[in-house]
C-alpha cells in the first residue's frame, strides 16, 4: 500500500472559473490510485523544516533536539524520523491573471523542470491554473510527459468584462471580475487534497494579488489547515500591475507552515523552485498524541521550539480536532 505524500504547486498566473470549476474537478477522467488510508487515532504528525542562522538546511538533528507544545502545553514526542525519500504528490497550480503576462513563460519553463527534479519512483503530481477561473489542467500522474504539456497549456486569460458564473459546489455562483487566490487555495484543498493522506502542500506562484474571490482569506486558510495542506508562495509581482501584496502572502503561509518566497527576476524563479525541492526532501517528521484528547472540532495551535535557539522552524502553526 502506498503511502502518499501530496504537495499541490499553485502557480498564480493561470485559470478556473468558479462557475465551471468543479464540474472541471469533477468530470476528469478518474486515475487509478492506491486506498485512502484513514487513521482513527488522535495522532498529529507534523512535517519540519530547519535552518541555521545562514539559511542552509540542517539535516542531522534528534530527536531530543526537538519540543512540540499544543496550546502552550508539552507534549511527548511518540515518533521522529527524517523524511528524504517519502513519496510526494505535487500539484501545480498556475495562475492566468493579466498581472503575470510577462512572467508566464519563465514560470511554465522553471515549473517544468521543477516537476521533473522533483519527482521519483512513487511520486504523483497534478497541475491546476487559475485567474478568473480555475481549471484542472492534469488530475495526479506521475507521467512527466502529460505534466509538461499541462503546464504548457496554460494561457493567459484577461477576460473584457465580468460574466456570471453559476458553481454547484460549495462555493456558489459569483461575478467573475479578476484573480480568483482565495477561491483556488479553497478548491485546491477540499475537492483534491481533502481524501489525500500523508504530506500534502501547495506552492503558489502568485503575486498574492486577490480580485473576485467568493471566499474570504480567512476561509482559504482554514481549508488549508482543515486538510493539513502546508501553503509556499513564490511571490512574482510585476510593478506595472501595482505590484505584490506580501501581507497576503505572509499570512497565508505562516499559519499553514509555508514560506513566502519573493522572485525578482527569472533565476531567482529558478532558484526559489529548488530551495522548495530542497525543502520537500529534508524535512524531520514528529508524531504525537495531544493531551487534549477532546473531540470539539476546535483549532489547536502549535509551536516547535528547538534545543538549539539559532534553528529556525518551518512548521505549520495548528490544525482542527476531529469532532464527534
Amino acid at each position: 500500500m502506498r503511502s502518499a505524500m501530496k504537495v499541490l504547486l499553485v502557480c498564480t498566473a493561470w485559470g478556473m472559473a468558479l462557475g465551471t470549476a468543479l464540474p472541471a474537478l469533477s468530470q476528469e477522467p478518474a486515475q487509478q490510485q492506491a486506498p485512502v488510508i484513514r487513521t482513527q487515532v488522535n495522532l498529529v504528525n507534523l512535517f519540519v523544516t530547519v535552518r541555521d542562522k545562514s539559511k542552509r538546511i540542517v539535516t542531522d538533528l534528534k530527536q531530543e533536539d526537538f519540543k512540540v507544545l499544543e496550546d502552550s502545553q508539552a507534549q511527548q514526542i511518540a515518533f521522529f524520523s527524517k523524511e528524504v525519500t517519502l513519496p510526494i504528490t505535487l500539484g501545480m497550480l498556475l495562475d492566468t491573471s493579466g498581472s503575470e503576462q510577462y512572467m508566464l513563460g519563465a514560470i511554465q519553463d522553471a515549473g517544468g523542470r521543477f516537476v521533473d527534479r522533483v519527482l521519483r519512483k512513487g511520486d504523483e503530481a497534478l497541475v491546476m491554473s487559475f485567474d478568473s477561473d480555475v481549471d484542472l489542467l492534469s488530475d495526479f500522474t506521475d507521467d512527466r510527459g502529460q505534466l509538461d504539456r499541462a503546464i504548457r497549456k496554460a494561457r493567459i486569460n484577461v477576460p473584457s468584462g465580468g460574466s456570471v458564473a453559476s458553481n454547484p459546489g460549495p462555493i456558489g455562483s459569483r461575478q467573475i471580475t479578476g484573480t480568483a487566490l482565495y477561491d483556488a487555495i479553497y478548491l485546491a484543498c477540499n475537492e483534491k487534497l481533502n481524501t489525500e493522506a500523508g504530506r500534502k502542500a501547495i506552492v503558489i506562484v502568485t503575486d498574492a494579488q486577490d480580485e473576485g474571490s467568493k471566499v474570504r482569506l480567512e476561509e482559504s486558510i482554514e481549508a488549508a489547515q482543515r486538510t493539513d495542506t502546508v501553503v509556499h508562495i513564490l511571490l512574482v509581482a510585476d510593478p506595472h500591475f501595482g505590484g505584490g501584496n506580501g501581507g497576503v502572502a505572509h499570512k497565508i503561509t505562516d499559519e499553514t507552515g509555508g514560506r513566502t518566497i519573493v522572485v525578482n527576476s527569472e533565476k531567482h524563479l529558478a532558484q526559489a523552485f529548488d530551495q522548495i525541492s530542497e525543502e520537500l526532501r529534508s524535512q524531520y517528521t514528529l508524531g504525537y498524541y495531544p493531551t487534549n484528547a477532546a473531540h470539539d472540532g476546535k483549532f489547536r495551535k502549535i509551536k516547535v521550539e528547538m534545543s538549539n535557539h539559532d534553528h529556525k522552524v518551518l512548521a505549520r502553526k495548528g490544525y482542527y480536532a476531529p469532532k464527534e
